[in-house]
């Protein structure tokens, strides 16, 4: 089956469900500024994947999947850091929060396949 939208993108899907995890899982976290912060890198990856999609351009959306897996970095970077931060308050970690930084793995590695991809039918600048 051939792509028609982002909404049928694998990895689009699996980034919106990292998102409403994330947001579900810190929704009562006091450590404001650094829930905000994920907040808004977990929602910026499948935005990014969906952003690049509409521009109909095959560069424009090698450089929003590129954006996407950037925040994909960043929030694995925030989980850490959470952890720490939580470990130092006497807390437990934000719930699930092992397996949202599997998840980002898992999903900069796709995206990286999708850039490869796309990348690999464009024709040569050569």
């Amino acid at each position: 089956m051939a792509l028609t939208t982002f909404e049928d993108l694998d990895v689009w899907k699996r980034g919106c469900q990292l998102a409403v995890d994330l947001c579900v899982a810190t929704s009562d976290s006091k450590e404001y500024a650094l829930k905000d912060q994920m907040q808004r890198a977990a929602i910026s990856v499948p935005s990014n994947i969906a952003e690049g999609a509409e521009r109909d351009s095959d560069r424009d959306f090698i450089r929003f999947l590129r954006i996407s897996k950037g925040s994909c970095g960043e929030l694995r970077t925030q989980l850490y850091i959470s952890e720490r931060v939580r470990k130092k308050l006497g807390q437990p970690p934000i719930e699930g929060s092992r397996e949202m930084i599997q998840e980002t793995r898992q999903i900069s590695a796709m995206l990286q396949g999708l850039i490869r991809s796309i990348d690999s039918r464009r024709p040569s600048s050569s």
